[in-house]
């Protein structure tokens, strides 16, 4: 049997508060996306648009406008950012799924999902929090890789595939 533990109810205030928490949070994502695109654009020879508060915002409320995406979201964060292992490294392996899995899930599907994966370890790099809990700073780098992905800027959302039959 499974030791006893404080019980997480997801409900609607529970899904509204995360959604609340994403829109007031916006300048931190926000700056954390642009960061990361300006880096990889380097790493790719690519001038990537950067992001907005009203574009990221949008976005959110887009995912919150889906009933089990949100509850799903909702869940991940919470769990992923409540998490915190002793030493942290034995435990790490987890924050890291839940956090990939977050950006995964808000990028909306393939071919997205693969590129908000990738994404999330390299914005999991550059964004450290080590006086918070371990899955903290994976919380903010799933959510952060997720909606960039989601969101316009490089060349290749804006072109035309060369699969189209035109």
């Amino acid at each position: 049997m499974l030791p006893p533990t404080d019980r997480l109810l997801i409900d609607r205030s529970t899904i509204d508060a995360t959604h609340e928490h994403l829109l007031g949070a916006s300048t931190e994502y926000v700056d954390l996306i642009n960061e990361a695109r300006e880096n990889l654009g380097g790493f790719f020879d690519e001038d990537v648009a950067p992001v907005n508060q009203i574009g990221f915002r949008r976005e959110v409320d887009l995912v919150f406008a889906d009933p089990d995406l949100a509850v799903n979201v909702t869940a991940l964060i919470y769990v992923c950012s409540s998490l915190d292992v002793i030493a942290d490294h034995p435990g790490f392996i987890v924050d890291e799924l839940l956090g990939r899995q977050l950006a995964i899930m808000i990028a909306d599907g393939e071919p997205q999902a693969t590129l908000a994966a990738a994404t999330f370890h390299f914005m999991d790099i550059m964004y450290d929090t080590p006086e918070q809990a371990a899955g903290h700073d994976d919380t903010v780098a799933g959510v952060a890789a997720g909606f960039q992905t989601r969101l316009p800027g490089w060349a290749w959302q804006a072109a035309s595939s060369p699969f189209d039959d035109e």
